[in-house]
C-alpha cells in the first residue's frame, strides 16, 4: 500500500495542469466549441425555465453534440470525468458501475432527468450512468448546487439532466456512426428524423459491445472470509469481464396549432455485464423512460405545461446460468407548472409534483416490496431590475413515510463594470432514504430519517470577446447524514458532514483553437462525535483539474485531454489509500466531406496503471477508429 503520509502523489501531467490552472491573465476554453456560443446556450434545468448560460444565478455547465462527437468518450461516465465539482469512480471500465459525487455529497446526492422525467433506482438510489448510452443524447446540462427546493428530494448535490436527440430542421434527416477498438470494441448507431411545418418523428439505435478487462484485483481467504474488493477466491477470476449494450429511443412531437404543443418520448436500453464474484458474476439489464408533456401557451404572458412519465430500472443477476436474485424498480412522476410573465423583467413559477416510488425484488433470501408517494407545491420568482437578478423560490413536500419538508433558495446576482458579474445564494435541501437503506432484510434501518442539508455560494465571473473566467466558491453542511456503521451491519443516522470546496473554469476561443480549464479543491470531513470526527469522508479526492485543447487546421481536427485527481481515502475510517493520477487523451477528426468524418482517438495515452475504486483495475492505453456520416 501507498504511503498514507503522502497527502497528494500525482503524476507530471496531474502537476502540470495544476499549476498551470491558476496563472493569471489565462482562460481556458470548451472543448471544440465557440466561448461566445456557449454562453448564449438556452438551458432549462437551473430554474425550470429557459435561461441563458450567462444570466443562469447557478454553476452551469452544457456539453452539447458537437462537444460529445469531437470528445474520446465512449461512455457517459468518460464524458463527465474530471469536470469541475465531479468525482467518478468507476469498477473496472466500459459498462462496470460508475458512482458520481458532486460537490463532495453521497453518490445518491444528484438528482439525474431524462427529458424531465425522473431516473433512477428506488433500490440503490443510484443512476446506472454506465447503461445510459452516449450516442442518443443530444446535449446534457449540469447544474452543481442544491435544487430541492425546485425538484424536491435527491437534488442535495446538484441536477444533471440528459436531453436525448431530436433533429429540429424541416424534411428527412439522419445518422450514423460505426467504431472499432481496444479490447474488442465494437460501437454501430443510427438515426433518422422526419420533419414537417407542424411536427416531426425521430428514431434512434445504437450497440456496444467489448471484452472488457480483469478488472477485480482484490481475493479473501476463503477459510477465515478475510479479504477485499470483491471478495473472491484467490487466482479463480482471471477472465476478462464484458459488457454489452442494445439501446433504442423514439419520440415524435406536434404542434396542432400556435397554443399547443405535445411531445412525446421513449428510450430503452437492454444489455448483460460480467464481472468477477463468487456469488454473482454477471448480470441482464433493462433502463427504461418513457414520457410525455402538452404545453398550451394562451398568450405571450401564460405558459401551462404537463408532463408525465416513467423510468424503470430493472438488473437480474446470476451466478453463472443461475439466477441469483432479481431488482425491479420503477419511478412515476407527473408535473403540472405555469410560468405567468408578470412584466418584462418579472416571472412567477408555480406548479405540483407527484412522484411515486416502488420496488419489488426476487430473493430466495431476501425478498421484498415497497412502495412510497411524494406530492409537492413550488413557486419561484425571478426578476431583474437593472444590472441585477433575482431568484426566490419555495418548495413543501408531503411524503407519504416521512412527513412535510420544506425547502427553499434564494440567489442574487449583480452585473459590475467591465464584464464583472457577482453571485450569490443559498439553499435547502433534503433527501430521503433509500428503500435498501429502510427495508433490506439483515442490512437496514427502518428508523433511518431523511437528510437535510444547507447549502451557501459565492461567485465571481469575468468575460469579454470569446472569453470567460469563473470562481465559485461554497460551504454545505448536512445533518442526519446516513452513515453505514460496521458494528451494527447496519446504516445509521449517526454523521453529520461540512463540504467545503473551490471550483475555478475558464474558457477561451481564439480563431481555431479552443481551450478549457477546470480545477477543484475540495474538503469533505465527517462532523460527528466519535472516532470518525474530522475525517474525510471517503471517495472525494482533495484536488482534481480537466484541461481540453481544440485546433482546426482546414480539414483536420486535433485534441488533448488531461485529467488529473488526487489521491482518496476508500473507507470511512480512513484506512485505505487510493493514490492520486493523472492521464492524457488525444483525438484527430479528418472531415472528408461535409457528411463524413473519419476520427481515431487514444485514451489513457501514456497506459497509466490506476485506480478510482480501490481494488477494481481501470483499462490501460485503448484505441478507437471511427467513421461518423452526419449531414449538415
Amino acid at each position: 500500500m501507498q504511503s498514507r503520509n503522502t497527502l497528494l502523489r500525482l503524476s507530471p501531467l496531474s502537476c502540470t495542469l495544476a499549476l498551470a490552472l491558476p496563472l493569471p491573465g489565462i482562460a481556458f476554453a470548451a472543448d471544440a466549441a465557440n466561448t461566445a456560443k456557449d454562453l448564449d446556450k438556452v438551458i432549462v434545468t437551473a430554474t425550470r425555465t429557459p435561461a441563458t448560460v450567462d444570466a443562469a444565478l447557478a454553476a452551469v455547465e452544457v456539453i452539447d453534440r458537437a462537444q460529445i462527437d469531437a470528445s474520446s468518450a465512449r461512455s457517459l461516465p468518460e464524458l463527465l470525468r474530471g469536470r469541475a465539482g465531479i468525482t467518478l469512480i468507476n469498477q473496472g471500465g466500459l459498462g462496470k458501475l460508475s458512482t458520481l459525487f458532486m460537490r463532495g455529497t453521497e453518490s445518491d446526492h444528484t438528482l439525474f432527468l431524462i427529458d424531465g422525467v425522473r431516473v433512477g433506482s428506488t433500490t440503490s438510489g443510484l443512476t446506472s450512468l454506465q447503461d445510459i448510452p452516449l450516442a442518443q443524447i443530444d446535449h446534457i446540462e449540469i447544474v452543481r448546487g442544491p435544487r430541492s427546493s425546485l425538484y424536491g428530494a435527491d437534488a442535495i448535490g446538484g441536477v444533471i439532466q440528459i436531453f436525448t436527440r431530436r433533429d429540429t430542421r424541416t424534411g428527412t434527416h439522419g445518422h450514423a456512426r460505426i467504431a472499432v477498438g481496444s479490447n474488442q470494441l465494437r460501437e454501430a448507431s443510427a438515426g433518422v428524423e422526419l420533419r414537417g411545418a407542424r411536427g416531426g418523428v425521430g428514431v434512434d439505435v445504437a450497440h456496444q459491445s467489448t471484452a472488457g478487462i480483469n478488472s477485480c484485483l482484490g481475493d479473501y481467504n476463503p477459510a477465515t472470509w478475510v479479504g477485499a474488493g470483491c471478495f473472491i477466491v484467490p487466482g479463480t477470476h482471471l477472465d476478462r469481464d464484458g459488457y454489452r449494450n442494445n439501446s433504442a429511443g423514439v419520440h415524435a412531437d406536434f404542434s396542432p396549432s400556435t397554443a399547443w404543443q405535445l411531445d412525446a418520448r421513449a428510450t430503452r436500453a437492454t444489455g448483460h455485464n460480467d464481472y468477477d464474484g463468487d456469488y454473482v458474476d454477471n448480470s441482464d439489464i433493462v433502463q427504461q423512460t418513457v414520457g410525455g408533456s402538452a404545453r398550451w401557451t394562451p398568450s405571450q404572458s401564460v405558459q401551462v405545461k404537463l408532463t408525465l412519465g416513467r423510468n424503470t430500472d430493472d438488473s437480474a443477476n446470476y451466478l453463472g446460468t443461475v439466477f441469483s436474485n432479481r431488482f425491479v424498480t420503477t419511478r412515476d412522476t407527473g408535473n403540472l407548472q405555469a410560468d405567468l410573465t408578470l412584466t418584462q423583467a418579472q416571472l412567477l413559477t408555480t406548479g405540483f409534483d407527484w412522484l411515486r416510488d416502488a420496488a419489488t425484488t426476487r430473493d430466495p433470501w431476501s425478498p421484498f416490496t415497497a412502495r412510497r408517494g411524494n406530492r409537492a407545491g413550488f413557486v419561484q420568482y425571478q426578476a431583474t431590475f437593472g444590472k441585477q437578478d433575482l431568484q426566490l423560490s419555495l418548495r413543501h413536500d408531503d411524503n407519504a413515510q416521512f412527513g412535510g419538508h420544506t425547502t427553499g433558495g434564494i440567489a442574487w446576482g449583480m452585473d459590475l463594470a467591465e464584464g464583472w458579474r457577482v453571485t450569490a445564494s443559498h439553499a435547502t435541501a433534503f433527501k430521503a432514504p433509500t428503500f435498501n437503506e429502510l427495508y433490506y432484510p439483515g442490512a437496514s434501518n427502518p428508523l433511518l430519517r431523511p437528510e437535510d442539508s444547507r447549502s451557501s455560494e459565492l461567485s465571481l465571473t469575468r468575460s469579454g470577446d470569446g472569453w470567460q473566467l469563473q470562481a465559485n466558491a461554497y460551504q454545505t453542511r448536512i445533518s442526519d447524514l446516513i452513515a453505514w456503521d460496521s458494528s451494527q451491519f447496519k446504516p445509521v443516522n449517526v454523521d453529520s458532514a461540512r463540504i467545503r470546496g473551490v471550483e475555478l473554469t475558464g474558457d477561451l476561443a481564439l480563431g481555431d483553437w479552443s481551450l478549457r480549464g477546470q480545477l477543484s479543491w475540495l474538503e469533505a470531513r465527517n462532523q460527528s462525535a466519535g472516532t470518525s470526527h474530522g475525517r474525510q469522508l471517503a471517495r472525494r479526492p482533495t484536488r482534481s483539474a480537466r484541461l481540453d485543447l481544440d485546433r482546426d487546421i482546414g480539414d483536420w481536427s486535433f485534441g488533448i485531454s488531461g485529467i488529473a485527481e488526487a489521491a482518496r481515502w476508500d473507507d470511512v475510517a480512513n484506512s485505505l489509500r487510493v493514490g492520486g493520477y493523472g492521464t492524457m487523451d488525444g483525438r484527430v477528426s479528418w472531415h472528408l466531406s461535409k457528411q463524413w468524418t473519419l476520427q481515431a482517438n487514444v485514451v489513457n495515452a501514456f497506459d497509466k496503471h490506476y485506480q478510482t475504486s480501490a481494488w477494481y483495475a481501470q483499462p490501460g492505453r485503448e484505441y478507437t477508429l471511427s467513421v461518423r456520416w452526419q449531414p449538415e
